[in-house]
């Protein structure tokens, strides 16, 4: 029974993430694409060619057990704007 719950939890999250793929952010401004994050909570982005990554507002869109890290991504008018977060894995060293 978890199983199935948890299958059907990813296939909503898959489903989720492949609707909100849109633009490669370097074809958007960087106040764009920090919008979209900021409006959504977290989404999908296309990073580069074959390239995506989930980003969120704030650690509260991370699952237990993750933390938020500061995120980059390259926009057309800044190689390197902040865009929000990415949910990285807690460290095992405690």
């Amino acid at each position: 029974m978890r199983y199935l719950l948890t299958l059907s939890a990813l296939a909503l999250t898959v489903s989720a993430a492949v609707a909100q793929v849109g633009p490669p952010t370097s074809q958007r401004t960087c106040g764009a694409n920090r919008q979209l994050v900021l409006k959504d909570g977290a989404v999908v982005l296309d990073t580069g060619p074959s390239t995506y990554a989930r980003f969120v507002r704030s650690g509260a869109e991370c699952t237990v057990g993750q933390f938020p890290e500061p995120a980059w991504v390259p926009s057309s008018n800044n190689p390197q704007c902040f865009i929000g977060y990415r949910c990285k894995d807690g460290s095992d060293d405690f």
